[in-house]
């Protein structure tokens, strides 16, 4: 590896913890809000702007946009992102990247175990001051879908990246995952299942817990 090389890994190591501490700091500062209660009135009211002040079941927007809505949502969803995970790691078993397969184990599974200890500790209840367009359960903050959605498609972006060494392709893999991360979360607030702060909390999270396994992963190659 020349010094070039090592240059440009140093720089992106730097990046990375850059982004995990911004990630984690605006978590931090989301909970904290969330958790004094001074985000109520916000959030209720965004929730409240849209619905239809005659009638809260529909919200606003062209008719197209709500059955857009349920299927971006199903984007963050469990059995989509177990899909979309288990074909990666038969892509990547085919080209005998074991390692790789299990950062990939690691980003799934640790965001699941992190999201679900998150939702306990806060036991934040789904909102009421609409009626909800999804069905949902379990507590509300951080959202599990925004959560999902920023850990893998960030993990699986990250990955595909690696593939190559063009800095347009790699800039587009990334700005599509957090497009599609921003799109689910969004999704979930339209349908009213989740206030705006969950989302916010859950894209943070989940894009620390991406950032902390790819540190995790540079620093064992290192080794």
């Amino acid at each position: 590896m020349d010094n070039k090389d090592r240059s440009r890994k140093g720089v992106r190591s730097l990046f990375l913890l850059a982004g995990a501490s911004a990630a984690l700091f605006m978590f931090a500062a989301t909970a904290g809000a969330v958790f004094s209660g001074s985000t109520q009135a916000f959030d209720q009211s965004v929730l409240l702007a849209l619905r239809l002040p005659d009638n809260p079941y529909q919200p606003v927007g062209p008719d197209w946009l709500l059955p857009a809505a349920k299927e971006v949502t199903a984007l963050g969803g469990t059995m989509l992102l177990t899909l979309f995970t288990l074909l990666l790691a038969g892509y990547f078993a085919v080209k005998r990247q074991a390692a790789t397969i299990g950062l990939l184990l690691a980003a799934v599974i640790g965001e699941t175990i992190l999201s679900s200890l998150l939702k306990d500790l806060f036991d934040r209840p789904r909102p009421h001051i609409v009626p909800h367009l999804i069905e949902a359960s379990s507590n509300s903050f951080p959202s599990g879908h925004a959560t999902s959605a920023a850990a893998i498609y960030l993990t699986i972006a990250a990955l595909i990246a690696r593939e190559t060494k063009e800095r347009a392709v790699r800039n587009y893999v990334y700005f599509s995952a957090v497009t599609l991360a921003i799109l689910v979360g969004a999704s979930r607030v339209y349908l009213g299942v989740h206030y705006p702060t969950d989302v916010i909390g859950g894209l943070s999270i989940g894009a620390f817990w991406a950032a902390i396994v790819l540190i995790a992963a540079r620093r064992l190659e290192k080794r």
